[in-house]
């Protein structure tokens, strides 16, 4: 099975982590199957940390998408926690399409019945909580809380950051949270390190991505599409394999 990880972000760095990480991560997941490539979006902000960046960065995860993905793949991972253009990319795409917070929500909530999503920089709290919300889950099944650094910040010192995310992890297992999940393309790997001092399930949002992508727990969703103007050569060819309203 070959998967295409699509970081929303444009800094290579991060798209190296996450197909290092994740290749770190088959074998303890017992995926040892899977075949990965990675891809970086072709235009946006280089660590998303805003709503403009976000819509911005959906469109890039199109590109991307349109650029890179062929027959070859069984399926799609937008790995960028909050996944900017996750529905979009369903409804274009004939592969099943996994976001890291939708795979990270959905198994989570197989182990406990009230988990937390902890990520790096304060203005994902309230786009996280509607990213749940719109999938039908409050404040009351999921908390959303984030260290000060931003994911890009954390990448690129971990080490620094390994005992803010414990201590948050710990506030949110005493709020009542039974699982926490470290989200985020720059947490990925971190999790493993620290889960020793948490008192509950740590889970990784990467880890969480893989396996949902792996059981093939979501299906591609086309749509028909009305004609476009003045995509990109690729894009516009994607829009164009879906039928026409």
């Amino acid at each position: 099975m070959k998967l295409l990880l699509v970081n929303g972000n444009t800094d290579p760095a991060i798209t190296a982590l996450i197909l290092a990480r994740a290749e770190a991560a088959l074998p303890r997941l017992g995926l040892p199957h899977l075949r990965l490539e990675a891809v970086t979006a072709p235009f946006g902000a280089r660590y998303i940390a805003s709503r403009a960046a976000v819509a911005v960065a959906s469109h890039a995860v199109l590109e991307a998408l349109a650029e890179h993905l062929t027959p070859a793949h069984d399926a799609a991972i937008i790995a960028c926690f909050g996944e900017p253009g996750l529905e979009a990319a369903r409804e274009l795409c004939a592969v099943p399409v996994r976001g890291m917070a939708e795979a990270s929500l959905a198994v989570g909530f197989r182990i406990a019945p009230r988990i937390a999503l902890l990520t790096g920089g304060a203005a994902w709290v309230p786009m996280l909580e509607e990213f749940c919300a719109l999938r039908g889950f409050g404040r009351d099944q999921v908390l959303v809380r984030a260290v000060a650094p931003t994911g890009d910040m954390i990448a690129r010192e971990p080490d620094r950051a390994l005992a803010l995310l414990a201590e948050a992890a710990r506030d949110a297992a005493a709020e009542g949270a039974a699982a926490v999940v470290l989200g985020g393309a720059g947490l990925a790997g971190l999790a493993e390190r620290i889960a020793g001092e948490v008192p509950v399930p740590l889970l990784d949002s990467l880890d969480c991505a893989l396996i949902e992508a792996a059981a093939g727990s979501a299906t591609a969703c086309p749509a028909s599409q009305a004609p476009q103007a003045g995509l990109s050569p690729t894009l516009a060819a994607l829009f164009g394999r879906m039928p026409a309203t």
